[in-house]
């Protein structure tokens, strides 16, 4: 998908991800091969929130890290502010880094548990070199602490000593403090409590108005990326089906993968809700190890049609910025 009118702080061309399956004890060799991503062709604007949808084990996750270069891509290209990642070595990558950030699904995982929560955050501070003492970088974590909504008095306490969302929002401060531009934010709310989820959800997105943030929110809870993001994408099986603005793809989906999706989401309507029709997918997502030919959604698809399985649709344009992979529309 390609949006050259706009200004664009991510570009994705032809990204692909796949991880070999190796068997053996001394002699290991490849048996097969994991398409985690293929082929996903993205852009996410200067300024935007762009929310990932999908199944479990679609490759949300990993599309989120091969953003970032903590995964390697097999092929295609990654631009960053106009800079092609994918090219670059470590030490290449280093400045740019800092402008590119993740906060992670697990707040507690993702914390050293030997630091103290103000050294934890300190730590890009003083990699980065963007303060020069440890004063300096002991100051600027108290008021990351302050701006994520937690007490300054707490920098000297270690991780276990947090609830859930106390450890997500140090998570949060981790990332701010290296001042990044852009920030992945992989299911950064789905281990925490609905209340509490509530509460992180509205500190992105104040964040986000108050430091200008670009965010990709992955998710699988489509109520919290429809409260936050300005469009969305959706994911299965390793490629992106759909793309649209919020409100045009929650008023009008059109690939049938979406419109399962959405026919899941509970309606507090009982009215509403007792006239929904609901839509079922049959029989289990195919393996990523051996994708089905032609759309992958094909062999669960009651609209399929007879080439569907034969020839891989492309995202098309359907209006202005709503696209869909989808042989129904062409």
């Amino acid at each position: 998908m390609v949006d050259a009118a706009a200004d664009n702080l991510i570009s994705l061309r032809g990204l692909a991800v796949h991880f070999p399956v190796l068997r053996g004890l001394l002699r290991r060799r490849q048996v097969a091969t994991v398409h985690a991503v293929d082929g996903v062709d993205l852009d996410i604007r200067r300024g935007e929130t762009l929310g990932l949808v999908g199944e479990s084990g679609c490759g949300k996750s990993t599309l989120g890290r091969a953003i970032l270069q903590l995964v390697r891509p097999t092929a295609g290209q990654v631009h960053f502010d106009g800079i092609e990642l994918t090219v670059l070595d470590d030490e290449e990558l280093r400045p740019l880094r800092r402008r590119m950030q993740m906060v992670f699904q697990d707040p507690f995982s993702s914390l050293n548990p030997r630091m103290t929560v103000g050294e934890t955050v300190a730590e890009p501070m003083l990699v980065h070199r963007l303060a020069a003492t440890a004063s300096e970088s002991r100051e600027r974590t108290a008021e990351l602490f302050r701006i994520v909504g937690l007490n300054p008095d707490m920098l000297d306490r270690y991780p276990h000593e947090f609830s859930g969302g106390q450890r997500q929002r140090i998570g949060v401060a981790r990332a701010l403090a290296a001042e990044p531009d852009f920030i992945v934010c992989d299911e950064p709310v789905s281990a925490l409590d609905v209340s509490i989820q509530a509460q992180i959800v509205n500190l992105f997105e104040g964040l986000r108005d108050r430091l200008g943030l670009t965010y990709f929110f992955i998710a699988h809870d489509l109520a919290v990326v429809r409260h936050l993001s300005d469009r969305i994408a959706v994911m299965y099986l390793g490629q992106i089906v759909e793309i649209a603005s919020k409100q045009s793809l929650y008023a009008a989906p059109l690939h049938p993968y979406t419109q399962a999706l959405l026919s899941a989401v509970p309606v507090p309507d009982r009215k509403v809700e007792a006239r929904r029709q609901r839509i079922v997918l049959h029989g289990e997502v195919p393996s990523p190890i051996d994708p089905p030919r032609g759309c992958r959604l094909h062999p669960r698809c009651a609209k399929a049609l007879p080439h569907c399985g034969v020839v891989a649709p492309v995202l098309r344009a359907q209006e202005p910025g709503h696209w869909v992979a989808c042989h129904l529309y062409g």
